[in-house]
């Protein structure tokens, strides 16, 4: 039993993390091709812009993510007729979610859109151009997270790993295309980036080519509809919620970095969130694997199996953790240069931040994956309460320290995330939380 877990743990997660660092090399080095072949605005602008894209991520969780735990429940117990219909009503939904925003942000208010997030006026015409053509394509961007989604928990997490490869290359490539070979500037950043998801959709429907991947296929019946609706939303609250919060902490830490330090405090900004992918590239392979086969145990019922998943997500998760932060410590200025920067000023700003970071974000990686685990136990209303908490923290500490101690403001989500860890330790144990099947 060990060793067969053992083996579908590393399965699911070598192709979860091969997705994460191809997500995550794609918005690296995406920065660092605009940087070099634009401008240092060009990256903050992309940085700005990013509210946006974590937007159309929680329309994601809201939906996929949700539906994709319900499926694996489903798929567990051998139910296929529930696991169709979720599959079904979380397509459907998603998408007609994602060609409204496009309608509305990208057609009619991309004005509006761009003033909202960006209030200097030297980076707001880039940040426009790349904003309307992120919205305008938002459907791919859904489109291929939740087929991704779909096509691991139906047991082929290594095609989901190809085809988020190729379409970051596909990414990568158009940069350079589009925006040096056909002149079409940042604009063409994010046109790269829609083609490339496109490429990448393409890939993931082979995957129905195989008989037995067809449990899972369209069941358009309407019985239940609204049920199913509740019941994926429900779901997807918690990890809807967590980006929701992390869209409002982007959009005002954008804004008081801004205010607060200028042009050299975001492009500091921008570098540490690219830092954040890194991160994110180890947590979104743990929470992705936990989400799957973590929730395959759950619908087994196999306790023990759930325990053995979570041992190895959480030794995972610290060791790289330590491996990132070690790095970041001993070449921060080789980090920041590879965005372009030559300027002392950039250059020494970015090395400060990029350290404290490099520290900040451990407290919110052990948060976010004990999320995943509330959610697998049936502790919804601590795995609400940290999607809540994880990033509305941030703000208010951000604010304070921004007032009052400006030359420490890049401590704020150090300061806050430990204030979370502290807060979580003590609702566990004042509500006699259990995490155990079935609770």
């Amino acid at each position: 039993m060990n060793d067969d877990i053992n083996k579908q743990f590393y399965r699911y997660l070598s192709a979860y993390i091969l997705v994460a660092l191809s997500g995550c090399l794609g918005n690296v080095v995406d920065g660092i091709i605009v940087g070099n072949l634009i401008s240092e605005d060009g990256v903050s602008a992309i940085n700005l812009s990013k509210p946006i894209n974590q937007f159309i991520f929680t329309l994601h969780l809201l939906i996929n993510a949700g539906a994709g735990m319900l499926v694996a429940y489903a798929l567990g117990k051998g139910d296929t007729v529930a696991a169709r219909r979720f599959f079904t009503r979380a397509l459907t939904l998603s998408l007609g979610l994602g060609v409204l925003l496009a309608i509305v942000g990208g057609l009619l208010l991309p004005d509006q859109t761009a003033r909202l997030l960006c209030s200097n006026d030297q980076i707001l015409p880039l940040a426009r151009d790349y904003m309307q053509v992120l919205l305008l394509g938002n459907p791919a961007f859904i489109g291929m997270w939740g087929l991704s989604t779909m096509v691991g928990v139906n047991g082929s997490p290594r095609l989901v790993s190809l085809a988020v490869i190729i379409d970051n290359v596909v990414n990568l490539c158009l940069d350079i295309v589009f925006i040096q070979w056909f002149d079409w500037g940042i604009t063409g950043s994010s046109a790269a980036t829609v083609v490339g998801h496109l490429v990448g959709i393409t890939i993931l429907l082979t995957h129905w080519r195989k008989p037995e991947n067809r449990r899972l296929r369209l069941d358009l019946a309407t019985d239940g509809l609204l049920s199913s609706w509740r019941r994926i939303i429900g779901q997807g609250a918690p990890l809807a919620i967590a980006s929701i919060s992390l869209t409002l902490l982007l959009l005002s830490a954008n804004t008081i970095v801004l205010s607060t330090l200028g042009r050299t405090g975001i492009f500091a900004f921008a570098v540490v969130m690219n830092l954040l992918q890194v991160y994110n590239l180890f947590v979104s392979g743990t929470c992705q694997t936990l989400q799957s086969l973590g929730a395959i145990q759950v619908g087994k019922g196999d306790a023990d199996g759930l325990r053995q998943v979570l041992r190895r997500a959480f030794r995972f998760i610290t060791v790289s953790m330590v491996v990132t932060c070690v790095v970041v410590w001993v070449f921060p200025e080789g980090i920041v240069r590879l965005f372009g920067a030559d300027e002392p000023d950039l250059i020494a700003e970015a090395n400060h931040a990029l350290r404290v970071f490099a520290l900040s974000f451990i407290p919110f990686c052990y948060i976010y994956v004990l999320m995943i685990v509330y959610k697998l136990y049936g502790q919804h209303h601590m795995a609400l309460f940290i999607s809540f908490a994880l990033s509305l923290t941030v703000i208010p500490v951000l604010w304070i320290m921004a007032r009052t101690m400006p030359n420490l403001l890049w401590y704020s989500y150090l300061v806050a995330y430990l204030i979370e860890a502290i807060a979580i330790a003590l609702i566990h144990r004042l509500t006699h939380a259990k995490l155990e099947l079935g609770t």
